[in-house]
């Protein structure tokens, strides 16, 4: 019943996140690293989106790409401020399904409030273009409001930061170590953008790789498949 309700869930998401006349369909996964699991279940297929060009410059173990782009105030925020401290990037569309069960009960459901009460800085982009799907400050704003976003939320509208991180999917997460240096890309956690069954065991990768950041010990998984809507560039 459960795989029933999230396969419903990810037919669902699928026609959502394409709107009208938007060559950016959804949500098959980033693929990010060869050891990343398949899907616990095939999806319905839909017409497959060719991905964003790849002018990616971030790599794991590699100094994260710097950025300063306007929060939804207009007040431009950049990345090399945050120097020597932990930072979480996490790529955000608020018309996505993906990004609205993530936020409403998955896994940035309460991991962001918490993480930044220990003293990470947590990020949220948004690359939509605009006119696409979640663009535009006005949507950006109600859904910060709904989902008690307690962290900004940064336009970048041309998609210049989104790229050179090779940011594919919303959502889409990175995590930046004090040093500047990029040490996870890929998945909030083990559920493949569904909801995990009564008895599975979920892991949040970024829960865990901050954990582990915060404890000095090396990053046990850096990279996974994002799963959910293509970025609308």
């Amino acid at each position: 019943m459960n795989k029933l309700i999230s396969l419903t869930f990810l037919a669902a998401a699928l026609a959502a996140c394409t709107q009208p006349g938007d060559a950016s369909a959804p949500a098959a996964p980033a693929a990010t690293s060869a050891a990343a699991q398949q899907p616990r279940a095939e999806a319905p297929k839909a017409k497959a989106a060719e991905a964003p060009a790849n002018t990616a410059q971030a790599k794991i173990g590699q100094p994260a790409p710097d950025f300063t782009l306007p929060d939804l105030d207009g007040k431009p925020v950049k990345l090399a401020d945050y120097k020597g401290k932990t930072v979480v990037l996490e790529w955000f569309n608020p018309g996505c399904p993906f990004v609205q069960l993530a936020h409403r009960k998955g896994g940035l459901k309460d991991v962001p409030a918490q993480q930044t009460a220990s003293g990470v800085v947590w990020l949220a982009i948004n690359s939509g273009a605009p006119g696409k799907q979640g663009a535009g400050r006005e949507e950006n704003v109600k859904a910060k409001a709904e989902f008690g976003m307690g962290y900004p939320v940064l336009l970048d509208e041309k998609g210049d930061v989104g790229r050179a991180y090779g940011a594919q999917r919303t959502p889409h997460m990175y995590v930046i170590d004090p040093q500047g240096t990029l040490v996870y890309a890929g998945a909030i956690d083990s559920t493949k953008g569904g909801e995990p069954e009564p008895d599975e065991k979920v892991t949040n990768y970024v829960d865990t790789a901050l954990a582990e950041l915060a404890a000095g010990k090396a990053i046990s998984t850096k990279e996974t498949e994002a799963f959910g809507c293509t970025v609308k560039y």
